[in-house]
């Protein structure tokens, strides 16, 4: 249900390497149609320092917005703060109607614990942010999920049970409100009531279907969500609801477990969709959800025709959705991120009632680290060119790390050719295997190219740092010798993954497609020289240095890694021209 993910249209402009924690607060407004009101509710949190928006998803038919703010929980706190300020002044819930359950004018406001942060430290933030509220604002409001103070407020729908209109329970034992006026004043009509939380994170995430009906929609619905339905005598609708012996009813659980879900229909799609909750990804990510939906649904005569998300996604549950597709097909999952995104959207259908733009969609590609991939975001020309520059970074490290890259990016490619060669199809898991060690070792390859250069800059950082006194001097050699060391681990470890590149070259050329063997004899060429240069880096930048225990080490394990490498490699030529009868 569109209810309480994430995130904006621009890069992020806080870094995370900055940060000692950081949170994500996702306050859900009771406006989806005014773009007026709802800019100046997302303008008043981003104008809070240190916060940034990072997503405004409006929705017509539900008449709510989602929000994504992220920042210290300070800054965080304060933008929240602002946004409810601002909500309350300019929503008015005695008018307000939408498709989605609500109960104030910010239904909810919850904070989720992203890098270096815990769930106390979300806690404590909602706390805080709710004494706020109820004391400077007049809003009532509740603390749900791991914020709660009462063990029945974990559940939000508990919090939320009556919405708006039963608002009168504010004055009641069991509605008294965890903060703010306990009566239905003529203010709190206004506002409403709201919600503020702690939780992990979660995907909204809605699933079309090709049927008008809501009451179908619901029924498949009720069967996934773990709550399940409600068991009555006679007829599943109108029959009566059978009861435990404590009074309770009676539910059967649905197929799913962390998934909360209703069905509804859509007026601006002319459809009806099953709106989710998947509240742990882990336990049910959004693959599972959507292939469960299906089943259902065929079930009962309905066709699945794709699925939308609201607000933002993890890179991880559209790599395990197109892992777990690519699985299904028999077909290698050693292939690209890109490609891996771009299958993950055709089988969920995540552009079926639009666009999906993986960079405003997916968390990660919005939140970086300044310009960390800025090397390795260059066309090859670019690259090419900005090597020759006269400036000395990037050098030969950081073109050691890229010829590693080339070399995995190679053992992957004969591994994925084998594993789609006509005849080898009992074969497709070992190749798809090979494959995939392939990718992970160009990833982290990739980002060395980058890394290889930040190392140098620290060293110029360091060598510039002011020496007028016998403080800053030593300040000035404590960072000297820390740059200097990460200058050498970061080519040790490029020198080390490369070689484990030799492992994958040689199955290829023992096992692999022998259309391709040359392929993979150039792979080894490439991590020989990405293994030859990296050791050149480290015995470089040891030389003189401080650290004799540190050097010693590193250096004896780049002489193994370099002999290592020469020795494969050959091995590897030799194989290759007794094949080839050369």
């Amino acid at each position: 249900m569109q209810s309480e993910p994430n995130y904006y249209l621009r890069t992020l402009k806080i870094t995370t390497s900055t940060m000692k924690k950081l949170l994500e607060c996702v306050p859900n407004i009771s406006e989806g149609r005014d773009l007026v009101k709802i800019k100046a509710i997302a303008a008043a949190a981003e104008a809070v320092e240190g916060v940034q928006v990072l997503d405004v998803d409006p929705g017509r038919s539900t008449n709510r917005t989602v929000i994504t703010l992220v920042g210290e929980p300070e800054p965080l706190e304060e933008a929240a703060f602002q946004l409810i300020k601002k909500a309350s002044e300019l929503i008015d819930m005695r008018k307000h109607t939408g498709a989605h359950p609500r109960m104030g004018a910010t239904d909810v406001c919850p904070f989720i614990p992203l890098s270096g942060a815990t769930m106390d430290d979300a806690a404590t933030a909602a706390h805080r942010l709710g004494h706020r509220v109820g004391r400077e604002l007049n809003i009532p409001g509740y603390y749900y999920e791991n914020a709660a103070q009462r063990p029945e407020r974990k559940n939000l729908a508990i919090c939320r049970e009556g919405e708006y209109e039963g608002l009168d329970k504010l004055s009641s034992d069991f509605g008294k409100p965890d903060f703010g006026p306990a009566n239905f004043n003529d203010s709190v009509r206004k506002t409403g009531a709201t919600a503020i939380g702690a939780r992990d994170f979660l995907v909204a995430y809605n699933i079309n279907l090709n049927t008008t009906s809501t009451r179908r929609a619901n029924a498949i619905a009720f069967d996934m969500r773990e709550a399940g339905r409600v068991l009555r005598e006679g007829d599943p609708v109108i029959g009566k609801v059978l009861l435990d012996s404590q009074g309770e009813p009676l539910r059967a659980p649905g197929t799913l477990k962390s998934v909360k879900g209703i069905g509804w229909y859509i007026e601006e799609y002319g459809i009806a969709q099953l709106s989710l909750n998947l509240t742990n990804i882990r336990v049910t990510p959004v693959h599972v959800a959507f292939d469960e939906a299906c089943r259902l649904a065929s079930e009962r005569g309905i066709r699945v025709t794709g699925s939308e998300l609201v607000g933002l996604i993890p890179l991880s549950c559209l790599i395990d959705a197109a892992d777990y597709f690519l699985r299904k097909q028999e077909r290698s999952t050693g292939i690209s991120e890109s490609e891996k995104i771009k299958i993950a959207v055709k089988s969920l259908g995540l552009d079926d009632l639009g666009p999906f733009d993986p960079t405003k969609k997916i968390i990660e590609y919005l939140i970086k680290e300044g310009q960390q991939d800025r090397l390795v975001s260059m066309s090859l020309r670019s690259f090419a060119e900005e090597t020759a520059s006269e400036s000395p970074a990037p050098g030969g490290g950081s073109v050691a790390a890229y010829c590693g890259a080339m070399a995995a990016s190679l053992g992957a490619m004969v591994a994925n050719l084998s594993a789609h060669k006509r005849g080898w199809d009992d074969r497709w898991e070992e190749f798809s295997n090979w494959a995939e060690r392939g990718m992970d070792l160009q990833r982290r390859l990739l980002h060395a190219v980058d890394e290889d250069t930040a190392a140098f800059a620290k060293i110029m950082d360091a060598l510039g740092m002011p020496k007028d006194n016998a403080l800053e001097k030593e300040k000035r050699r404590m960072a000297i010798d820390t740059a200097t060391r990460y200058a050498a681990e970061v080519p040790l470890s490029v020198a080390e993954q490369s070689l484990e590149i030799f492992d994958l070259i040689e199955a290829m050329v023992d096992t692999g497609n022998p259309n391709s063997i040359t392929d993979a004899g150039v792979g080894a060429l490439c991590a020989r020289a990405a293994v030859l240069g990296a050791v050149m880096n480290v015995r470089v930048n040891l030389k003189d240095f401080s650290d004799k225990a540190f050097s010693d080490s590193a250096l004896r394990k780049a002489g193994e890694y370099e002999a290592q490498a020469i020795e494969k490699e050959t091995f590897i030529r030799q194989k290759i021209a007794v094949s080839l009868d050369i």
